[in-house]
């Protein structure tokens, strides 16, 4: 600061004084929201489990269904519904789940959905193929909306565009950690469990069990997706909150930086007055 007169030092801190009511600003909105998505997702996720795993128990223990979901696949055409955020100044959020993803689709034909224009502008720019960006603003995305993609991307799998289809999204730990992962959609596999035949006889399908799995499995994807997607919000929530709390913090200690360094420039001004003056004398 040596040089910068008190009238420079002042302006810096109005700046930051402007910056600090901002971030504060953005912090209790992103902690308002942040508690509606938690909302979101304490409603959300035991749907969100319990369908995930009711679906691989049917596959596990109904060896007479013989879809075309179950049928492993040997080609690398993978697509990818990555959900991010329409907006920066949340930490980390965007570009770890971004990242992830991209770092996934190496070696691979990836095909992306994204939701979220972060999303959009990240592959975009990388030229990765773009199935819709229909959902540019995930912040509009609603649960009719992820059955509708679900449906389109069970219509793509069967008529064989995709060998793979997986979603990358962000699991909502807590306020203070928050987790990217990808999970695979289709196709669902058979585990070795040992418990073959355990519900077959115990469950009738009408008119068949193909039929009945076939008309499910979009329902099923259409959950999953909202609760990944309801996961992601929450998360985002979170980081922005967290990053907006240590931008506030960090804007006070410049703050307080700031003021001791003009109270010393204007002691040393006083102090080199007092000296004029007395010399002049």
């Amino acid at each position: 600061m040596a040089g910068v007169s008190t009238k420079e030092i002042k302006n810096r801190i109005k700046s930051m004084e402007s910056t600090k009511q901002i971030t504060k600003a953005m912090e209790m909105v992103a902690a308002s929201k942040l508690r509606r998505a938690q909302a979101q997702v304490l409603s959300s996720r035991p749907y969100f489990e319990i369908l995930y795993q009711t679906i691989n128990d049917i596959v596990d223990t109904n060896r007479e269904v013989s879809s075309p979901y179950l049928l492993p696949r040997t080609g690398n055409r993978v697509a990818y519904v990555v959900i991010a955020g329409d907006r920066g100044l949340a930490g980390g959020y965007n570009s770890n789940i971004l990242k992830l993803c991209y770092a996934e689709m190496e070696g691979k034909d990836p095909t992306v959905l994204p939701l979220g224009r972060k999303a959009v502008d990240f592959f975009r720019a990388r030229g990765v193929r773009l199935l819709s960006e229909s959902y540019d603003t995930a912040e509009d995305v609603s649960v009719g909306d992820c059955f509708t993609m679900a449906k389109t991307l069970c219509r793509a799998y069967l008529a064989g565009e995709f060998d793979e289809v997986r979603v990358g999204y962000t699991n909502f730990v807590s306020v203070l950690s928050q987790t990217p992962a990808t999970l695979r959609l289709l196709p669902l596999l058979r585990q070795k469990t040992g418990r073959e035949g355990a519900m077959a006889a115990d469950v009738l399908y009408e008119p068949d069990s193909d039929a009945v799995f076939d008309a499910i499995i979009p329902e099923y994807l259409g959950g999953i997706l909202y609760g990944a997607l309801c996961e992601s919000r929450a998360a985002e929530q979170a980081a922005r909150r967290t990053a907006m709390d240590s931008a506030t913090s960090n804007a006070e200690d410049m703050i307080a930086d700031l003021s001791l360094k003009f109270n010393r420039a204007r002691q040393a001004a006083i102090t080199q007055e007092i000296t004029e003056i007395v010399a002049g004398a």
